[in-house]
């Protein structure tokens, strides 16, 4: 919570504290850094990144042990936050559960997340376009980003170029979206289609989905940065969270 100045309530009450004198200048200064972050000595919780941000810290749980991901998740649980952690595997997710039973685990999209304030929700949604059940994975893990958000997400998979039928059929439906995030692999071509065919943002993932030539998803990053729509922007190869994220920003302004 904070007041009309952006000031967390925390703060204010510390700063109150000190000036009645109930607390010195040492129990203050260690109760402000608190607010801020938090050394776990594995992981340093940056605690006031939803103030500054809008959105609290997100875990990234690649190459993280299970207890590690377990002990920030739970650290950033404590102080009130909701939490996301991304990329998390079956033996992390049961770490983190075992700590926080309520917490949720999405197996598909390797996000686990709980929940604990409800933000306002947005009444125009988001479209995630897959071009093929390869890439469902990453789509997921844009899908449950943006609902993580409280944006309604319109889930639409494999109508990938090869059967452009496909997609046609469902593009009255995909515009219906205010902001489009497009995934696909191998050479990558779905977003500049799409792009041609509606008025709203494109945010353009290539997965690592593909033989040999599509180099583990350079050839679709290459084609999206280099698509002839306007209106496409790109993030990084299987970044589904990060699509998922900017979409909710563009979706909420």
């Amino acid at each position: 919570m904070t007041d009309k100045s952006g000031i967390p309530s925390g703060v204010l009450k510390l700063l109150r504290d000190y000036k009645s004198g109930s607390l010195d200048e040492t129990a203050i200064l260690a109760r402000l850094n608190a607010t801020l972050f938090e050394d776990l000595e594995h992981s340093t919780i940056d605690h006031d990144r939803a103030r500054r941000t809008g959105a609290a810290e997100v875990i990234f749980g690649q190459g993280k042990t299970p207890e590690q991901l377990a002990d920030a998740f739970a650290a950033l649980t404590d102080a009130g936050s909701n939490v996301m952690a991304t990329r998390v595997d079956d033996a992390g997710a049961a770490a983190i559960l075992a700590r926080k039973p309520e917490a949720e685990y999405f197996s598909a999209a390797r996000i686990a997340q709980l929940k604990q304030n409800s933000g306002p929700r947005t009444t125009s949604s988001i479209a995630v376009v897959s071009a093929g059940t390869s890439d469902f994975a990453v789509a997921e893990e844009a899908a449950v980003t943006a609902e993580f958000y409280d944006n309604p997400v319109l889930r639409i998979s494999d109508v990938g170029v090869a059967g452009l039928h496909r997609l046609l059929a469902r593009i009255p439906e995909i515009r219906s979206a205010r902001v489009i995030v497009v995934i696909a692999g191998m050479e990558g071509a779905l977003p500049s289609v799409v792009g041609g065919l509606v008025d709203k943002p494109i945010i353009a993932v290539p997965t690592s989905v593909g033989y040999g030539a599509a180099f583990a998803g350079m050839a679709a990053l290459l084609g999206m940065l280099t698509s002839c729509a306007a209106g496409v922007s790109v993030v990084n190869i299987d970044n589904g969270f990060g699509a998922g994220f900017q979409a909710n920003m563009i979706n909420r302004l």
